[in-house]
């Protein structure tokens, strides 16, 4: 089922919640968010089958410590700075991290860390280590990034005439791929299959991603196509779009 949601109507919904005694903020855009920003015994009961998108707002100098998650995601690193582990995530950068692989911690700066948790399935919870260590279950573990995605100028943006899919993270055998789109105003590309995929998010980082109700997204908008449904054709607003395209991988059988 797609899910498509306005940066607006995001942050209407917007709310704190308490991560180890210090104040975070989340914005809901798919499914369901967290109800807090630890992993409580049983929490799996809540799970109501849907995929869960949000972004997190993490206060300056606060350090969200070492952690995994049940299921596979992708964060995207969209305002302030910081780190996540040894490795800097200044705006834009993409993060991977399958299932039951431990990463973090995620370390805000002078100014904050603002990023996206975007997952095809609900999680029950952030699972601290070394605490929950015996729920980490065995497996393939696996952590990419993509660091310091240029974002044009609006200008720029403005006056290009072509269109590109540039991959940022390079397609696996599972279907774990991610993309930034570039087209200037009005311009239209066919996006990859979710089919080959275990789902798929697009996030709007500049311009606009014209809709045909007229009521285009702008940044930080965001779209989720599940893998049985048709891939996307962008098509740019009067501003150009610069788009993530990020696909998730297929579940074993």
């Amino acid at each position: 089922m797609m899910h498509a949601i306005s940066a607006a109507e995001a942050n209407a919904n917007r709310r704190a919640i308490d991560v180890h005694g210090q104040q975070y903020f989340l914005s809901g855009y798919v499914g369901m968010q967290p109800e807090r920003g630890t992993y409580v015994e049983g929490n799996e009961e809540n799970d109501n089958g849907l995929p869960q998108g949000f972004l997190v707002e993490q206060p300056p100098h606060s350090v969200t410590p070492p952690h995994f998650h049940e299921v596979n995601q992708f964060q995207v690193f969209v305002g302030g700075g910081g780190k996540i582990g040894k490795h800097e995530a200044a705006p834009v950068s993409v993060h991977y991290a399958n299932g039951h692989t431990p990463y973090g911690p995620i370390t805000a700066g002078d100014d904050g860390v603002q990023y996206f948790t975007l997952r095809a399935a609900w999680d029950p919870g952030a699972k601290y280590m070394p605490q929950n260590r015996d729920k980490l279950k065995p497996g393939p573990r696996r952590f990419r990034l993509a660091p310091n995605l240029a974002v044009s100028a609006q200008e720029d943006l403005a006056a290009r005439t072509d269109g590109a899919l540039e991959p940022i993270i390079a397609a696996e055998d599972d279907g774990l791929q991610a993309y930034i789109l570039r087209l200037g105003p009005g311009g239209a590309m066919d996006l990859p299959d979710p089919a080959t995929g275990g789902g798929q998010y697009h996030l709007v980082l500049n311009g606009d991603l014209a809709r045909e109700d007229g009521d285009d997204f702008n940044r930080l908008s965001c779209v989720f196509l599940s893998k049985t449904e048709s891939a996307l054709r962008a098509q740019a607003g009067p501003d150009g779009l610069e788009m993530l395209v990020m696909q998730l991988p297929a579940e074993a059988p």
